[in-house]
């Protein structure tokens, strides 16, 4: 994935909780326009019960509690499908497989989102590292962090 400075994105990897249950939806035209416009519907707030009900306990382990699954053992890491990468909590857009590319690491990367928008970047400094963390902007489910 990558960090966000003086409005470009710059190369970098990002593992996604996506992996951890998210849908790839249709199929990419031959080329995607620069810019998908995406707008993000109104905030989703549930509570921790409801989302519990929802989603699966590594969804929700990844995706609310900010676990990490094992590299190299989702869905999506090593997925080549042409489609929409979606927010498995609450159904955002946020990558385009036209962006995806292979890092290295076992987990989903992606050099751009669709959308600036779609997601909010935090600092992390858990771990004993300063990291930055990525979260659907929509649902603020935990999506991975930027290496």
């Amino acid at each position: 994935m990558e960090t966000k400075s003086n409005g470009i994105w710059r190369a970098g990897v990002l593992g996604f909780a996506l992996a951890a249950g998210a849908a790839v939806a249709g199929s990419a035209p031959a080329r995607a326009p620069e810019k998908e416009e995406v707008s993000m519907p109104e905030k989703i707030v549930k509570t921790d019960a409801e989302w519990r009900a929802q989603l699966t306990p590594e969804q929700y382990r990844v995706t609310r509690q900010q676990g990490t699954e094992r590299a190299c053992s989702g869905a999506f890491w090593d997925n080549h499908e042409a489609g929409t990468y979606s927010c498995v909590c609450c159904g955002a857009k946020l990558f385009s497989s036209e962006h995806k590319f292979e890092s290295g690491t076992g987990w989903p990367s992606y050099f751009r989102p669709l959308s600036q928008e779609s997601l909010i970047l935090r600092e992390d400094r858990s771990l004993g590292m300063v990291r930055t963390e990525v979260l659907c902007a929509r649902c603020d489910a935990h999506l991975g962090h930027v290496f």
